[in-house]
């Protein structure tokens, strides 16, 4: 029996949206559920990318009169409806373990305990469950640090040491059988999440995947949300005539992935078998600095603007995580295409002809997270 009907939650979010889109593309019938959390979307409104073909139905993945028809109607379930900030989660901690853990308890136990015809779930995972990057110590080879100490933040001593020698060690591409370590409520909600669905998906003969983002960009990005991804944080405070704020020495190293090659792995996940019942990274594979991110936006806009280097650092920040993208070449085929200037200039020519789209929260963000005791000077 092939898959004809996808249910998408939080399809009119960032990521949901472009998958929609391919999705409707490819002559599938497509169903949204989504909240519109006010957060992310500020209007209140299904947004005007909302694509006509798909069926659109706001409700909330914990109630369970909403979620289980939906599921019952669908083939596939792509599960992206979920509250979505490091920082934030540290303080609404009860918001992020019911929307994050029980939202995606409610969908398995839907699956478990009712008729349906699921041949696929795909459930949205995050470089948060990794904690910290994989990294290489000169002498105990490699090693997985936990959290830095506020010490050694206090210090500004930012690279990781080794757990065993305590020196220095390197940053190397983290793949998926690194141990995971969760220092936020975040990462552990998306721990929970992926387990779970990837447990029930092989106890019940469910094929599931969990892809686990890093750091994705392009048009659609919330640039509002002072709670969004540090590039689009940036863009906002740029095209507001702000410095961008960069924590630490911006010496951090991530991997930066297109909306548009992670939209392309998803498609494979759903429609091929290859990476079933697996924990997948969707990256680029390349490796960027923080401040090199920062310089890159600065050049394509045109402005002149230096970010501020504030040497100071977050409780919950990671120093590198970087992406080993061999198990999605291998088990599906994927290959990203798309390079930082291209993807960059298209989220900018984007930002810059929606109307209203970069509103700038940063400052009261990070004065709440000040508040609550999450900044170490």
């Amino acid at each position: 029996m092939s898959i004809t009907d996808v249910l998408v939650t939080g399809g009119a979010g960032y990521i949901g949206s472009h998958l929609v889109d391919a999705l409707v593309a490819r002559d599938y019938r497509v169903t949204v559920l989504d909240n519109l959390e006010p957060q992310v979307h500020r209007s209140g409104t299904w947004p005007s990318y909302a694509n006509p073909r798909a069926t659109y139905v706001r409700g909330d993945v914990r109630d369970r009169s909403v979620l289980e028809p939906l599921v019952l109607a669908a083939g596939a379930v792509v599960h992206f409806g979920a509250a979505v900030s490091v920082g934030q989660s540290m303080y609404q901690i009860d918001r992020y373990v019911d929307v994050n853990t029980r939202g995606t308890a409610l969908l398995l136990d839907i699956l478990v305990n009712a008729k349906h015809r699921v041949q696929k779930v795909v459930v949205a995972s995050s470089i948060g469950v990794y904690g910290e990057g994989a990294y290489r110590c000169a002498t105990h080879g490699a090693v997985a640090p936990t959290i830095r100490p506020e010490a050694q933040l206090a210090a500004r001593d930012w690279e990781q040491r080794c757990p065993v020698c305590h020196e220095h060690v390197v940053s190397i591409p983290t793949g998926e059988s690194k141990p995971l370590y969760r220092d936020n409520i975040y990462s552990m909600t998306k721990y929970h999440q992926e387990e779970m669905v990837l447990l029930i998906g092989k106890t019940y003969g469910i094929p599931a995947v969990a892809p686990r983002f890093f750091n994705v960009y392009g048009p659609r990005q919330s640039l509002s949300n002072p709670y969004a991804g540090v590039a689009a944080i940036w863009l906002s405070r740029l095209l507001n005539g702000r410095q961008p704020v960069v924590f630490e020495d911006g010496g951090q190293l991530r991997d930066f992935v297109s909306i548009h090659d992670v939209v392309d792995c998803l498609l494979l996940m759903i429609e091929k078998s290859g990476a079933d019942f697996l924990p997948v990274n969707v990256g680029s594979g390349d490796t960027v600095t923080i401040l090199e991110i920062a310089a890159l936006l600065r050049r394509l806009l045109g402005v002149d603007i230096e970010p501020q280097v504030t040497q100071t650092g977050r409780r919950f920040d990671i120093r590198h995580n970087t992406a080993d993208i061999t198990r999605a070449r291998e088990t599906l085929g994927f290959e990203p295409k798309v390079s930082l200037e291209q993807g960059f200039s298209e989220l900018i020519e984007w930002a810059r002809t929606t109307p209203d789209v970069a509103e700038d929260f940063f400052d009261r963000a990070l004065d709440e997270l000040s508040r609550k005791g999450l900044l170490v000077s």
